[in-house]
């Protein structure tokens, strides 16, 4: 909700409740975004020049606790003290989303080492889960990059919380 929705509610909210039994600061006590609150968001997710990464608005909302490191530290530091209904536009540099771009985790293995139908371009993942891309092959010679295909990058995130929970308790939507 922007100033002028919250000030257009605020006044509702005091015309209607003229008993007192509710108040203006009681229909803006909302939880902000802290240690341990699970937080409720739809989000798209682009790069500086505005190439769509992934989105999830007009799909399922992501859920995570706020302190856990469940999301990119970059952002979750920029959401805290947030509240349900707010809405932010944040950029996070290489080093608070996934690090930056590391030549070293370019690694040399053997074709044999390889599915037999890898080309230039194929994601790969091994059996711990680790992700990689062919980026060459020379004779059998493969070289994958084990890089996240974000790292070295700035992420550009347009956020809008949808609910916040304290644990053990559900207070604000």
């Amino acid at each position: 909700m922007n100033y002028v929705q919250k000030s257009i509610a605020a006044a509702f909210m005091s015309a209607m409740f003229t008993s007192g039994a509710v108040s203006v600061e009681a229909a803006s006590d909302q939880s902000a975004i802290a240690d341990g609150s699970k937080v409720t968001v739809e989000y798209t997710l682009a790069l500086p020049d505005q190439t769509v990464v992934e989105t999830n608005v007009g799909k399922e909302p992501i859920s995570y606790t706020q302190g856990n490191h469940e999301i990119i530290p970059g952002l979750e530091k920029a959401l805290a003290g947030l509240k349900a209904g707010d809405k932010k536009h944040v950029t996070v540099t290489p080093e608070d989303a996934y690090g930056p771009y590391d030549e070293q985790k370019k690694v040399t293995v053997t074709k044999e080492q390889v599915p037999p139908e890898v080309k230039v371009g194929t994601r790969l993942r091994a059996q711990n889960g680790m992700e990689a891309k062919v980026v060459s092959i020379d004779g059998n010679s493969v070289v994958v990059d084990t890089n996240h295909p974000l790292a070295g990058k700035s992420l550009v995130f347009d956020i809008n919380v949808l609910k916040v929970e304290q644990q053990g308790a559900k207070r604000a939507e």
